[in-house]
């Protein structure tokens, strides 16, 4: 890991998988919109008001979230009214969700106010607290110091 971290500045930043994902949801209304959807939020109205933005705003934003392929528009039609779309996560977008617990938690952690976060997160089944973990993919629980940069197969020299 020393010897590839050391090699930093030889490195191309064209291909980071952090700047590109943050292309997508590095937007705080954009990652508002996608708390809303991971709570159940499905009508543009409720997103807008949630996420308190704009209509203009909201359009926008879901429309772009749309394009990247994190959320689908469906069409519903309540009896009496016009089609409108729903929106729901597509595959993509449910694997934001642990991103989003992550992101919950330090929040929880550091930033939330003295009376403490505003909701919290449960295992529906069993009740407990839910929490993100860095885990390797033999299942053991990974501290960020002990994380190892190796090459990927992207890795580009500058």
């Amino acid at each position: 890991m020393t010897d590839l971290l050391a090699q930093r500045d030889s490195w191309s930043t064209a291909n980071c998988s952090i700047a590109r994902a943050l292309e997508v949801v590095g937007n705080r209304t954009t990652l508002l919109l996608l708390r809303e959807a991971s709570f159940g939020t499905r009508r543009f109205d409720d997103f807008a008001r949630r996420v308190g933005v704009s209509e203009p705003v909201a359009a926008a934003r879901l429309k772009q979230l749309v394009a990247d392929g994190l959320l689908d528009r469906r069409p519903y039609r309540e009896p009496g009214q016009r089609t409108r779309d729903e929106y729901v996560f597509t595959a993509k977008g449910s694997d934001l969700i642990p991103v989003l617990v992550a992101l919950r938690q330090w929040g929880d952690t550091y930033a939330a106010d003295e009376a403490g976060p505003a909701v919290r997160l449960a295992h529906e089944e069993c009740g407990a607290a839910v929490h993100a973990r860095l885990r390797c993919g033999a299942g053991h629980d990974v501290p960020p110091g002990e994380l190892a940069v190796l090459p990927g197969p992207g890795l580009l020299s500058a």
